[in-house]
């Protein structure tokens, strides 16, 4: 009977997942997805016109909430790896995410939860009180932690569906095109309603499409194959670093019998690079009482295998060219506030009757990205593999794209000259919600480049930390892109910080300053940072490059 029972069991199970839960998966991530860009990518108008803020601070704040939805990703990853696995963590992130846009709707439908509204021509406005800013910000709390907690996640829940690689692929591809679709109609009509009908029908369509998102995702629970907590890969790196400083006083051996491999011996141990960091095979170096007589790990924060210490290794090497995607990325997170800024203050009209809302402007970034996304899949790099007879390399990629947007930022410099010689041509340097008589298409250009830089050097990161990392943390590695961005947002808010701290050139009044002056300083250290990752990117060696067992035998000059 009991074999029976098992075998009615498993049998369900093998019913789970597959195809079928792709709706529902993609269904909930358009949904999240509708509803975090429906406040998001418009939040520095509502900021500025709601809220009274500053528009320089407006920047900040929306700076610090992207920063929070690409962080948390990251912690996401971690807590449904280690201890709740990814449906719970999606589920919950987006109930977190449902109640965050909800306080955000009550503050454009309660009037005690905003600020007066700023009389016509006047420049003095009644700032947001204590109690309408804790409102503001509990609400953006929420909503970050909620999309953040829910990207990633559903992405990992969605492969772990299938068994193959190959469906694996088919379903990334499809759960990015749902992902910036979804995107470019938050930034595009959401905005538009946010901007010419009222911010409380946009505000509440973001939460409605949040809660049908959370509805769908629960409805498909019974197809969904639920992925177990398996702990985290990250305690086998710390016990790595713990291990080798306990041991730091211990000379290495030269015999590979002295080292840990595992319970099942040298058997099947992965190829490493003879060079680098052989200090760290210290943690694996084997002493008294750190095996047990039945081969197993006696004391654990004392001895670890050689894999762990080589997927230590792994991520050291790879941490110089993630830095420099850091600064890469601080340029794109600075321009994306600063366009919309200009934009406020430039002719919008697209024709008599249409106007761009300034809060959209981003989108001609999404919409570079994925149409040169296909045009590199399906032509230019079937171009360089007839011409080179191998496929591009990540880091070649990645370095065009640092090219690529180095020139967007000159191409900004540029377009705000013009835009501030105008301005003063028409003496509105002193006016500061004047809008120049400069088409807001003079934007259009370093939005296409820096798309293009991006449809470069994003894939490239991404195909590069998976190859590279180590298998523990494949999940980890796709998430690390999030994690750049998240940095990038908070690094480029000290930037901007001490640029108003140590120059005059951005004060609240847009069309006095000297944005120009910021883009070419992103120019400069763009330069510095291309010339930086040229360094690493010559000095890096992929890891399939390098075949056979390290040697383990070091010198007392290079053990240190």
């Amino acid at each position: 009977m009991d074999g029976r029972e098992a075998q009615i069991s498993n049998s369900a199970v093998s019913k789970r997942g597959g195809w079928i839960t792709f709706p529902f998966i993609a269904g909930a991530l358009a949904g999240l997805t509708l509803a975090t860009g429906g406040w998001q990518s418009n939040l520095i108008v509502y900021l500025i016109e709601v809220f009274n803020v500053k528009s320089i601070n407006a920047a900040q704040i929306s700076n610090i909430t992207n920063g929070c939805i690409n962080l948390f990703p990251v912690i996401g990853a971690i807590v449904a790896d280690s201890f709740l696995g990814s449906f719970s963590v999606a589920a919950i992130s987006a109930c977190i995410s449902l109640l965050g846009i909800i306080l955000l709707t009550l503050t454009t439908i309660l009037d005690p939860l905003r600020p007066h509204p700023c009389d016509n021509g006047s420049s003095l406005c009644t700032p947001p009180s204590t109690v309408q800013y804790a409102v503001l910000y509990t609400g953006l709390a929420l909503a970050c932690i909620g999309s953040g907690g829910t990207r990633f996640t559903l992405a990992t829940m969605g492969a772990n569906q299938f068994d193959k690689p190959k469906d694996q692929g088919i379903f990334f591809d499809w759960y990015f095109f749902t992902f910036y679709l979804a995107l470019a109609v938050s930034n595009t009509v959401i905005v538009y309603i946010e901007d010419n009908v009222s911010w409380r029908l946009g505000f509440g369509l973001s939460a409605i499409t949040n809660f049908i998102a959370l509805a769908l995702f629960f409805f498909g629970n019974r197809f969904y194959l639920h992925d177990k907590p398996q702990g985290s890969p990250f305690t086998g790196l710390v016990r790595v670093i713990v291990a080798t400083i306990r041991k730091w006083k211990a000379k290495l051996s030269s015999n590979i019998e002295d080292y840990y491999f595992g319970h099942d011996g040298i058997a099947g141990i992965a190829p490493t690079t003879k060079k680098g960091f052989r200090f760290l095979n210290r943690a694996a170096f084997k002493t008294e009482g750190d095996i047990g007589s039945d081969g197993l790990i006696a004391k654990p924060w004392r001895i670890c295998t050689i894999q762990q210490v080589e997927d230590l290794k792994s991520l050291i090497r790879i941490f110089p060219l993630w830095l420099s995607s850091i600064f890469l990325s601080i340029p794109i997170e600075v321009q994306a506030s600063l366009t919309v800024l200009q934009a406020l203050n430039m002719d919008c009209h697209l024709g008599p009757h249409f106007q761009i809302p300034a809060g959209s402007i981003q989108v001609i970034n999404l919409i570079s990205t994925s149409i040169f996304l296909t045009i590199i899949d399906r032509f230019l790099c079937s171009m360089w593999q007839k011409l080179t007879c191998r496929s591009p390399k990540s880091l070649q990629r990645i370095g065009l794209g640092h090219v690529l947007n180095i020139l967007s930022m000159a191409i900004s410099a540029l377009v705000e000259s013009k835009r501030l010689k105008i301005a003063q041509a028409h003496h509105l340097q002193d006016q500061p919600k004047s809008i120049v008589p400069m088409l807001a298409l003079w934007l259009f250009p370093q939005l296409v480049l820096v798309g293009i830089g991006e449809a470069f050097h994003f894939p490239g990161q991404i195909a590069l930390y998976y190859q590279e990392f180590p298998i523990s943390l494949k999940s980890t590695s796709t998430a690390m892109i999030a994690l750049i961005i998240g940095i990038s947002y908070y690094l480029s808010t000290v930037l901007i910080y001490l640029v108003r701290r140590f120059t005059g050139w951005l004060p609240d009044n847009i069309n006095a300053a000297r944005l120009d002056n910021v883009y070419w300083l992103l120019v400069v250290g763009g330069v510095i940072n291309f010339g930086y990752y040229l360094v690493c990117a010559s000095l890096y060696k992929y890891q399939d490059v390098e075949k056979g067992v390290e040697n383990l035998d070091t010198s007392s000059d290079t053990d240190k």
